[in-house]
């Protein structure tokens, strides 16, 4: 992977900074505050001052879970906080995004002339193109590449962050349906051997059951064309981005299904799409033209004004032609 190239000029940018900012994408899920929680402890070791930026205010269950179990021993600030804390020497590390529009403040990029992007989704519109930029879309989550760079640098990584790393990665591929392969094997047995438990990712990836009996009514609605599944949400319902995300990844799992998106409302004035492929079709270009993106295995985008069945209308237009 990228990183291997790269990560003595990173330790050498962080090394020079004052201080480290370290955040990820707003509607954090385990892929992102896994590798923010390895970033964040990796510069603390190093003894430099270190924080973590949380501006989500609803978070999922899983990173809920996590930063109850971590809150203790992390230094979480909110983004209104920075200006009182940073200087021209400060650094902002960014974890599992490289679009700033994404980040848990879009004006965040601007605040830092000093800037590390470790990510694994595809660039595009919005990107962040100043800093030192790693990002590798072959790797399978940003869990995998912190791992590897954590490797590299030869740190002991202890047996709870190898866990939620580890989480992160089965989060991401879909418990290793989407994306895998000998790195992500190899990293995550890495992580086993660091003392990550099984058991404890399962217990960061359970679900609210009057959640998922909510997802699994949105599956009612499917349409298949051309092994293209497309649902969406149920009438007057609004659902969080992860409901849409693991809905999507459900579908995957049916015979003839290769390509999924799951439309509904996220909230009052606003649709989401989330999509996942299994290398069929390229749904981080699909929704670009929704004003989206992502990758070619994983996507989202969101659209204003509007509604789920005008939206539906579209994406079904679209995909007619693949």
């Amino acid at each position: 992977m990228k990183i291997a190239k790269q990560y003595k000029k990173i330790n050498t940018v962080i090394e020079k900074a004052s201080s480290v900012f370290v955040v990820g994408h707003k509607d954090l899920d385990l892929d992102a505050i896994g590798g923010c929680l390895a970033i964040y402890n990796y510069i603390h070791k190093l003894g430099k001052k270190v924080y973590l930026i949380l501006d989500d205010r609803r978070m999922d269950s899983s990173v809920t879970k996590v930063i109850k179990e971590v809150s203790n021993n992390v230094n979480i600030i909110r983004s209104t906080s920075i200006s009182t804390l940073k200087d021209d020497d400060s650094l902002l590390f960014i974890v599992d995004t490289n679009k700033y529009y994404l980040l848990q403040n879009p004006n965040l990029s601007d605040y830092f002339s000093k800037k590390i992007v470790f990510d694994h989704h595809e660039e595009g519109e919005g990107s962040i193109n100043n800093g030192e930029i790693i990002v590798d879309t072959d790797a399978s989550s940003t869990c995998e590449m912190v791992t590897e760079f954590l490797k590299l640098n030869e740190y002991k990584i202890d047996s709870y962050l190898a866990t939620v790393l580890l989480a992160g990665i089965v989060l991401d591929t879909n418990n290793y349906v989407l994306k895998t392969d000998s790195s992500t094997f190899y990293y995550s047995y890495y992580l086993t051997t660091c003392g990550a438990n099984p058991n404890k990712v399962q217990y960061l990836l359970k679900q609210d059951l009057k959640k998922y009996i909510k997802r699994q009514k949105m599956i009612t609605n499917v349409k298949i064309i051309n092994r293209i599944a497309i649902t969406k949400g149920l009438q007057g319902e609004i659902y969080r981005k992860e409901e849409l995300a693991k809905t999507a990844d459900t579908l995957l799992l049916f015979n003839n299904i290769d390509t999924s998106f799951v439309v509904a409302k996220i909230d009052k004035n606003t649709v989401g799409i989330s999509a996942r492929s299994m290398d069929k079709i390229n749904v981080g270009k699909v929704l670009e033209q929704f004003g989206g993106g992502g990758d070619a295995n994983g996507a989202g985008c969101k659209i204003v004004n509007t509604t789920p069945n005008k939206v539906e209308r579209e994406l079904i237009n679209l995909i007619k032609n693949y």
